[in-house]
């Protein structure tokens, strides 16, 4: 259905049609969320926002191009053409140009061109001859191509003080020239002026529009009882954009700090809801060729590490330097080269340290007395659709990580096979997480088997080293159902372990990464391990750091 025949049937319902005067695309969108029943491309606002008068200084084109940009709702759109932009060969043009982009109406007065907005004092003001304009709705009706294309003709001669009588004579030769509907406007502060051509109105077929701007204390539907069809609030986004701007600007250049108008704008997501960045997303993800895996890195760097003190004092692990660089940093270097852009980090112990660019943080305040699986949870706002989960004190090969998000499982975790080969370097770390596969291979044999995933048994601390097949790397990726696994398993826990211990932890706010996943392994979860062998470090006591160094090229 076009828009002009949607205009069309809202002529042929009962009751009024209300439309919302806009300016571009976003105010569009705000005026269809608003939920009125069509946009007036408004000459006033659109002159506005070019930050010019409303005296014909902007071309057809400059207005037409605004009047598109309205288009991207789903509400016709009457575009305020002023006096047609010249004679009756330039309303041809005009026709034929607002019709094919997909204008639903045009509506065009009476004054002579240039034109004055109706509400300037103290500026001349003409009217065009009456059989000039009635003309003029002629060549508009006799260019259209679309039947339901509506052509609404204004006149001034309220405005211009010309009387009730000449108003009612324009008006009646502007609807016996062909016009769909008669705008009659008004300056005046009551709505008399416009009542009485209402009730003087002698043309039943032609239905009447009107712009209480001025009236303004007159409703809708005291307009409508009085004979009015198309009432249009011509101008009140753009009025109100530049007192909400004025009052923010304002008081950014008084208090310095952006902060400082936090209650006077809306948040960057109601910015991205207007403008369609969903959408944007969607089609992205149907159209593009895939750069990047579509996944989400949650970072946990909320611990305080009392193993490399003094170094941790000021500083929390993730931030260390390594060679110019910091562990956080590298880490985000890998995930971004391998297309993964989406980046959550979790802080806690010197929160204010944690800085990277591009990532966004949440906060564990609770560090000091809670673990991984309650730093988590913090940024479960991230947990809705694929994502990874990495330790912030690591540092890993690129090809890890590829290996990871090559897997098809739901919940994959990375494991490294040589520490039951014996190739563990020893330090004072303490028992590591280690992991046990059911049917895994024999260790010692590399072979192609050996690069497809295997079920995991059982994960944690207290596995016997004898039994264990590898060593949990700190690294872990869910699909979208396997984010939903992890959420529900964890929201349940919540409402029914108030407490108790909880695998290897002595409860759930103490409980580590690999205690819930015991927990996923138990209610009979499929997490598969993705093998590795060497090429990655946990970065836990100076040992570890003076490795790092040593190995770490650049």
């Amino acid at each position: 259905m076009t828009k002009a025949r949607k205009l069309r049937e809202l002529m042929a319902r009962p009751g009024p049609i209300v439309i919302i005067g806009a300016h571009n695309g976003l105010s569009a969108k705000i005026g269809e969320e608003a939920g009125f029943d069509g946009l007036w491309a408004s000459g006033f606002e659109i002159s506005a926002s070019y930050a010019v008068p409303d005296a014909n200084i902007l071309t057809m084109a400059e207005n037409l191009q605004a009047a598109k940009m309205m288009n991207n709702t789903s509400l016709p759109v009457v575009a305020d053409c002023d006096n047609g932009y010249g004679n009756a060969v330039n309303v041809v043009r005009c026709v034929e140009e607002y019709e094919a982009a997909g204008i639903a109406a045009i509506c065009m007065e009476d004054n002579i061109f240039p034109k004055r907005c109706s509400f300037y004092a103290g500026v001349k003001r003409e009217l065009a001859d009456v059989e000039e304009h009635a003309l003029k709705v002629r060549a508009a009706k006799a260019t259209q191509k679309d039947r339901d294309f509506v052509v609404i003709a204004r006149t001034e001669a309220l405005i211009a003080g010309w009387g009730m009588e000449e108003a009612l004579r324009r008006g009646r030769a502007y609807a016996d020239a062909g016009a769909d509907m008669v705008l009659i406007h008004s300056k005046s502060k009551d709505p008399d002026e416009v009542l009485s051509f209402a009730r003087a109105w002698d043309r039943p077929n032609t239905p009447l529009v009107c712009v209480p701007t001025i009236y303004r204390t007159t409703s809708v539907d005291t307009l409508h009882k009085a004979g009015f069809k198309l009432i249009i609030f011509a101008n009140h986004a753009i009025r109100s954009s530049i007192k909400a701007m004025t009052e923010t600007l304002q008081t950014l250049k008084r208090e310095m700090y952006t902060g400082s108008v936090d209650d006077k704008v809306v948040p960057l997501e109601r910015v991205y809801q207007l403008v369609g960045v969903d959408k944007m997303k969607q089609e992205e993800s149907s159209f593009l060729p895939s750069g990047s895996p579509g996944v989400t890195a949650v970072i946990l760097a909320a611990g305080q590490s009392q193993g490399l003190l003094p170094l941790t004092e000021e500083l929390p692990k993730p931030m260390l330097d390594l060679k110019g660089k910091s562990i956080l940093e590298r880490q985000i270097d890998v995930l971004n080269a391998c297309g993964v852009k989406d980046v959550a980090v979790v802080r806690g112990y010197k929160k204010e340290a944690i800085k990277v660019p591009n990532a966004r943080f949440y906060d564990n305040d609770e560090y000091a007395t809670t673990n991984e699986v309650f730093s988590l949870f913090r940024a479960s706002k991230e947990l809705s659709g694929p994502f990874l989960f990495l330790y912030g004190d690591i540092v890993f090969e690129r090809g890890h990580l590829e290996k990871l998000l090559k897997s098809p499982a739901d919940i994959s975790i990375v494991i490294d096979r040589a520490y039951a080969e014996g190739q563990r370097p020893k330090d004072a770390r303490g028992v590591p997480d280690l992991v046990a596969l059911k049917d895994a291979q024999e260790a010692g044999y590399r072979f192609v088997g050996a690069e497809a995933p295997h079920r995991v048994a059982r994960v944690g601390r207290a596995i016997p080293a004898g039994e264990a097949h590898g060593e949990f790397v700190g690294m872990a990726m869910f699909t979208a159902k396997g984010a939903r696994l992890l959420t529900d398993c964890y929201h349940q826990l919540q409402e029914t372990r108030a407490k108790g211990g909880f695998h290897e932890a002595e409860s759930l706010r103490s409980a580590s990464f690999t205690d819930l996943l015991q927990e996923l392994i138990d209610r009979g979860a499929d997490v598969q391990a993705i093998d590795v062998y060497k090429g990655w470090l946990e970065i836990d006591t100076f040992e570890d750091y003076r490795r790092a160094w040593a190995l770490i090229k650049e």
